[in-house]
């Protein structure tokens, strides 16, 4: 399903990393960093709770805003029952939806904002994701003091948060449209293998997206998937091929951007919620912002199982949502 947005624009942006995050490629553009994963907490989970708590702040500061100017806050995180934003929200006191769609929730927050400003439910929202290494591999893997060995198509979770106001106030980069995913299960039950459970879904969105808008792929200047790694990246181009018959052009995933895969441990590139947004809310929109690029497509893909479901040897489904961003 393909939604038009009239009058809602991206106004600011913040991200805050951890350590290997700031070791990648784009260190000088995110706005914070940590050198270490506890950032002055006493666990993992707390940590990356302040790491969204910060990044909200930081975006409030950057726009000059009180946090009674807010109307609504959106935010997602991979923790169970959202507490890494339940515990912000509740110490940031703005009104609260917490979503979840795994990896895909930053787009799924976007898509939900632009519907309510666009209808002119809201006058303006916040839209924030995170997520955390350590807290996660603990959760869907296993703790990282277990040094368990992992296999090559493995991607490494982001530790990040990462936050977007939007607005009908103009700005250089206006949401154009967006595409709600479906849910697909390829029937995959191996919890290592995101790239290859997420590929169909991601491929099926942008099908479709690109099919109710009336365009083909040359229409954007990127394409530009979430966190499907080296591996699943090629495994969409070839699905796309083989299922619908259409090749990608300008298309890249932020897993394979985010690191350095050649020199950083991180095998077949990043994941989590904050990989995609701390990616495009920074090189990417600086490269909007010069004209670089002019139209984008972001497709968040997100895994959609839980680690009881995955040890009773269910296969695992997944989503993908994606939203057009064009310079103005």
């Amino acid at each position: 399903m393909t939604i038009k947005y009239d009058n809602v624009y991206i106004n600011e942006t913040s991200t805050i990393v951890g350590p290997y995050e700031f070791n990648g490629p784009f260190s000088k553009l995110y706005d914070k960093h940590y050198k270490e994963f506890y950032f002055g907490e006493k666990t993992f989970e707390q940590a990356e709770s302040k790491l969204l708590q910060e990044s909200v702040e930081l975006l409030l500061e950057k726009s000059k805003l009180k946090k009674e100017d807010i109307s609504l806050h959106i935010s997602g995180d991979l923790l169970n029952q959202l507490v890494a934003s339940n515990y912000a929200a509740s110490n940031i006191g703005i009104p609260f939806l917490g979503i979840y769609n795994a990896c895909a929730s930053s787009v799924e927050g976007l898509i939900i904002a632009s519907n309510m400003i666009d209808k002119n439910q809201i006058d303006n929202a916040i839209v924030s994701v995170s997520s955390h290494n350590n807290s996660a591999e603990k959760q869907f893997r296993y703790p990282v003091e277990y040094g368990a060995p992992k296999k090559n198509y493995t991607t490494f979770t982001t530790t990040g948060g990462a936050s977007a106001l939007l607005s009908k106030n103009k700005s250089e980069i206006k949401i154009e449209s967006s595409t709600i995913g479906k849910v697909i299960d390829m029937g995959i039950k191996d919890v290592f293998n995101m790239g290859g459970v997420m590929s169909p879904a991601a491929a099926y969105t942008i099908y479709t997206h690109l099919k109710e808008t009336g365009r083909d792929a040359s229409y954007y200047d990127l394409i530009l998937t979430g966190d499907l790694g080296k591996h699943g990246k090629e495994i969409l181009k070839e699905y796309m091929k083989e299922e619908y018959n259409m090749e990608l052009t300008n298309y890249d995933d932020s897993a394979c951007m985010i690191f350095d895969l050649k020199k950083q441990p991180v095998l077949s590139g990043g994941s989590g919620p904050a990989c995609l947004p701390l990616v495009a809310y920074t090189y990417i929109m600086n490269k909007m912002k010069n004209k670089e690029l002019k139209r984008v497509l972001l497709v968040a893909t997100g895994a959609l199982m839980s680690p009881t479901i995955v040890y009773q040897q269910k296969s695992i489904p997944a989503i993908a949502h994606a939203i057009s961003l064009e310079v103005i």
